[in-house]
């Protein structure tokens, strides 16, 4: 068969309301209630939407930042410090945790101090952070270990087939659409499992079915698949379909 190629579609930009929480309901209800002066501690394994959940938090906002272990170091200690443009800030999102160097650590640390400093105050900033696991558990500095558990601490679980499915189908719903379950079934077996992407996929087929004037079938998901353009850095090939 020939390679269906999915990377050419958009996936949606990380909000709180497109993430599908399934066992994280808790998780996601503390974060969208998060205030001034709290911090988060979020843990679990690759696909359970921890960066998802971090980048909503921050996502169009000009008093919140992003940072994981791609970020500048001068960022990190600049966040860390207040410095400049950064004293301003009321939410801070650090992604990827474990895999930070000890000079990235130091700062997160460092961070760590000053949210519990400005808590009580007018300067209160809201703290998310994550890592792949528990607190008492990760491989880090201690006196930063022992201050992820300073405040909330939740583990996220991946989703299971079922709970994309349900959610996809939700979604499929809300636009007017019906999902037979094998198009379903063909979708979680072929398709790349990251729910943002499968989300756009159902945006683009609900689009595609309009347009061929045809039902929504396995055949015409394949057929809208085979007809996405080649991507144009064929350095970089994104994730097929078998």
């Amino acid at each position: 068969m020939k390679q269906l190629l999915l990377d050419v579609l958009p996936a949606q930009a990380p909000s709180l309301e497109n993430y599908v929480p399934g066992p994280n309901a808790e998780a996601l209800a503390a974060l969208r209630a998060l205030p001034s002066g709290r911090a988060v501690y979020l843990w679990g394994p690759a696909a359970s939407g921890r960066t998802h959940l971090l980048r909503a938090m921050v996502a169009d906002s000009a008093d919140a930042i992003y940072l994981d272990n791609d970020a500048p170091i001068n960022t990190f200690q600049a966040v860390a410090d207040g410095d400049a443009g950064h004293a301003l800030l009321r939410r801070v999102a650090i992604d990827d945790l474990h895999a930070m160097d000890d000079a990235r650590q130091a700062c997160v640390f460092a961070l760590y101090n000053r949210w519990r400093e400005s808590a009580a105050t007018e300067h209160a900033l809201s703290l998310v952070v994550a890592g792949d696991t528990a607190p008492h558990q990760m491989q880090l500095r201690e006196d930063l270990r022992t201050r992820l558990g300073w405040d909330l601490v939740f583990r996220l679980d991946a989703l299971s087939d079922a709970d994309k499915m349900a959610a996809l189908g939700r979604q499929a719903a809300s636009r007017g659409m019906q999902l037979a379950p094998d198009v379903l079934n063909w979708v979680i077996t072929h398709v790349d499992r990251d729910m943002r992407r499968l989300s756009a996929l159902v945006d683009a087929l609900d689009r595609y079915s309009l347009a061929a004037k045809r039902p929504i079938t396995v055949p015409l998901l394949r057929a809208m698949l085979a007809e996405q353009p080649e991507p144009s850095n064929p350095d970089s090939p994104p994730p097929t379909l078998s």
